[in-house]
């Protein structure tokens, strides 16, 4: 009776011992297709559509945009996944884009 107990107490005790972490997405998720869809001439408001709100905006300057995501595995994995977007505009429309994805050439056929 006595082992009974002590092993269902040091059962209880390594079950609770156990943590479970949480994966943590942070900031704007982006796919390549959405990327696709920017070109140069389009007006913040026409980004926002397509890329929803940035995550940081320049202090100092209003037409610097940065899109940034990062995800932490919580189950201990060595998979950390970080991207990154600046977006530049000038007399508030996009004039550049660069960071972690694929700028398309279509990018930088002005719309009419």
């Amino acid at each position: 009776m006595l082992t009974r107990a002590v092993i269902l107490t040091l059962a209880l005790s390594l079950t609770s011992a156990c943590v479970y972490k949480i994966d943590v997405p942070q900031g704007n998720y982006l796919e390549q297709k959405e990327i696709d869809k920017l070109q140069v001439g389009m007006t913040k408001e026409q980004v926002k559509y397509i890329l929803g709100n940035p995550v940081i905006r320049d202090s100092f300057n209003n037409d610097t945009w940065y899109y940034v995501y990062e995800f932490l595995s919580g189950k201990g994995e060595e998979f950390d996944k970080r991207k990154r977007l600046t977006l530049r505009f000038e007399q508030e429309v996009l004039a550049s884009a660069e960071g972690d994805f694929e700028i398309k050439e279509g990018f930088y056929i002005p719309i009419q």
